[in-house]
């Protein structure tokens, strides 16, 4: 809250704030000081110099905490409108208002400093944890596609003239999956980084949501193989203008999650369909589902279960996440009361359907 104060205000307006503040504070005073007296007011003008102290820059605090005891000297204490004190005792008040106005200052300003500096240690320890565990983590995701390619490519080296057409095949095979893998990470990691970087504009156009949602289906078959996909294709659904390849890489990232995740033979069903102003698309699964108190955390960066033993950088769903919050709508995740978990994505998008984006 500090931080973004200071940066709202620059030095010019705190000096002018300041000055306003003691001002108001001086002028409610003098109307009412015949009710609360003139010692009740050096209260009301420290309670602003402390406010200040929390808010604002050191040296414009500084000359504020000065101002206001010349103020209430001038303008309060008896005789008003000179800087003559009349007795010993107000005398002695004002010397403890000015060394309290500025002792509050600057240790308030003192407190400041050691609180932020506090929080930047904070945030570096948090820094460096969280880029350990993205290497941890990218130590294995990246390792195992590059090892699969490495080992593919020196197997067909070594054997090329004894090697059968089918092995040769599914050798190819191995090394495009594995370098699908290594793109998706690698998609992961920039996605990301848009995200942090505030840079990320959907660019819309209008979308069959359906055929989206083969494409995705088609680019994880070879995941899939044991796993049940359940989609039925939507007819009544219209054109969504969204930007696809955004949505492509959530639910990318959510099947994907899904698939590493649960056992074998879990199956996971995919609905599309049309609500007011947005298209909605729920993923759910029959699998063990999640804990109650990572519903919430699994879309921070770098989030993972504790008891997982498969891999991942704990990206994916925070990206599905900001891609999502990027078209204006929301992602949430729950358990099914039969067990497993539903993701259920509502997408703000314009509505149109094949025939009306013909005239247009």
């Amino acid at each position: 809250m500090e931080l973004s104060i200071l940066k709202k205000y620059g030095s010019a307006n705190q000096y002018l704030i300041s000055l306003a503040l003691v001002t108001l504070a001086a002028a409610i005073s003098y109307f009412t000081v015949d009710f609360i007296g003139y010692r009740v007011v050096a209260l009301l003008l420290l309670f602003v110099v402390s406010i200040l102290a929390m808010l604002f820059d050191i040296l414009p605090v500084l000359i504020t905490a000065v101002l206001s005891a010349l103020t209430w000297n001038y303008f309060f204490i008896p005789p008003t409108f000179n800087f003559h004190i009349g007795n010993t005792e107000d005398a002695l008040m004002f010397a403890m208002y000015f060394v309290i106005a500025l002792i509050n200052a600057v240790l308030t300003f003192k407190i400041r400093q050691y609180e932020k500096k506090v929080r930047d240690k904070e945030e570096r320890e948090k820094t460096i944890k969280l880029y350990d565990t993205l290497l941890n983590s990218l130590s294995h995701e990246l390792r195992t596609p590059i090892s699969t390619i490495i080992g593919a490519i020196d197997t067909i080296e070594e054997n090329n003239g004894k090697i059968s057409d089918h092995n040769r095949a599914e050798l190819y095979r191995e090394i495009a999956k594995a370098g699908f893998r290594l793109n998706r990470q690698v998609e992961n990691l920039l996605n990301i980084s848009r995200l942090e970087a505030g840079i990320l504009k959907p660019k819309l156009d209008w979308c069959d949501v359906n055929e989206l949602v083969y494409t995705v289906l088609r680019n994880n078959q070879d995941d899939a193989l044991h796993h049940i996909i359940k989609f039925q294709a939507n007819d009544k659904l219209p054109l969504f203008r969204l930007d696809r390849g955004l949505i492509e890489q959530v639910l990318q990232n959510i099947i994907q999650n899904a698939l590493q995740h649960t056992p074998e033979d879990t199956v996971i069903e995919i609905e599309v369909d049309q609500v007011p102003y947005a298209c909605c698309i729920a993923i759910s699964d029959n699998g063990p589902g999640f804990p109650d108190n990572a519903l919430r955390a699994v879309f921070d960066k770098f989030y993972r279960l504790s008891n997982s033993t498969t891999g991942g950088t704990g990206l994916g769903l925070s990206i599905a996440k900001g891609f999502i919050e990027a078209h204006k709508g929301s992602i949430r995740l729950e358990n099914n009361p039969k067990g497993g978990a539903k993701f259920t994505l509502e997408i703000l998008a314009g509505i149109s359907s094949i025939n009306n984006l013909k005239n247009e």
